[in-house]
């Protein structure tokens, strides 16, 4: 008797990552294959264009891979990131590379494709495993290359609460990284030298400031490259006081967001968070009778085809 189809196939084409991922019914992750985008050295990043043009041609060469394990049959749909947030509107075109592969997987397999946004899939994959139950409400902190949001999630509902005006965590520590000499992305090159420098206890760096619970990060960075032109510092000391910073500022973020809401379940995703060293300063913040911090397993915080996958799997079989 032939077996039913069990499987979802989940793509994202996200800014710098090519990923496919194949998930059981069951939640089990079978394949996570991604593909990192090439940045030439001493660039600090890539344009939408350059961007979809690798996408294009990441995403034939793992899904060969991915069919060489998984016979076709035992795929039951398609899953797919078709935007960055849950919003009318959000659009960018990096995610219209997986989309369109999605779509013709769905019409030449005859499965349906389902489409989520990428900050869902995000979510979805830092929860993976950890006990959060996704029909109570909580927080979230997406802290990405691209993105730095506050939001509100109440079962699957995904509201905004407060976010950067203008540049994100990323973006402030690869042009800082990339300044000092380091290939993008730096942060986990300078998450590790952040753990290794010796103690500085100067204050370089000014707090960020707070409008309400949206916060303004090109102070920090015209800070980080001042310090650097008149001072010269070595890259670890560099990292250890960047981090700290940023650290210290979703500390006090966070501290104000249960003020405000009351809600003192809060989940961190994005590649940003999954770096030791802000995990650290915030778990020493926060006891466990303050409020529950929950971080993701850290493969499971960057960007990702696995939260698509997780989500398809609900759609799928709720």
């Amino acid at each position: 008797m032939k077996e039913s189809p069990s499987l979802i196939l989940a793509l994202d084409t996200s800014n710098y990552t090519t990923s496919i991922a194949i998930v059981e019914k069951s939640e089990k992750i079978l394949f996570d294959l991604r593909e990192t985008l090439k940045v030439k050295p001493g660039e600090r990043g890539l344009r939408q264009s350059q961007a979809l043009f690798q996408h294009i041609q990441n995403l034939p060469v793992l899904l060969e891979k991915s069919f060489e394990a998984i016979n076709a049959d035992r795929i039951a749909a398609v899953a797919v990131s078709d935007k960055p947030r849950p919003l009318t509107g959000s659009y960018m075109p990096v995610f219209t590379g997986g989309l369109s592969c999605g779509r013709m997987l769905s019409a030449t397999l005859k499965i349906p494709v389902f489409r989520f946004s990428h900050q869902e899939g995000h979510l979805a994959a830092s929860a993976y495993g950890t006990g959060l139950d996704p029909k109570e409400p909580f927080l979230a902190f997406h802290l990405s290359g691209g993105t730095t949001e506050l939001l509100h999630v109440d079962s699957g509902k995904i509201t905004k609460l407060g976010g950067t005006k203008d540049l994100s965590f990323g973006q402030v520590i690869d042009r800082a990284g990339v300044r000092a000499g380091l290939n993008f992305p730096a942060g986990k090159e300078m998450d590790k030298l952040a753990f290794g420098a010796a103690p500085f206890d100067n204050t370089i760096f000014k707090p960020v400031h707070f409008s309400g619970l949206d916060i303004n990060l090109s102070g920090l960075e015209t800070q980080a490259e001042r310090w650097m032109n008149e001072e010269s510092p070595d890259l670890a000391t560099l990292s250890l006081l960047l981090f700290r910073a940023i650290a210290e500022t979703i500390i006090r973020w966070l501290s104000k967001a249960m003020e405000a809401t009351g809600c003192n379940k809060i989940l961190f995703t994005g590649g940003v968070a999954s770096g030791e060293y802000i995990k650290r300063e915030i778990h020493k913040c926060f006891s466990s009778d303050i409020c529950t911090v929950i971080f993701g397993q850290p493969f499971l915080s960057s960007d990702n085809a696995v939260g698509i996958g997780l989500l398809g799997v609900n759609q799928l079989w709720p």
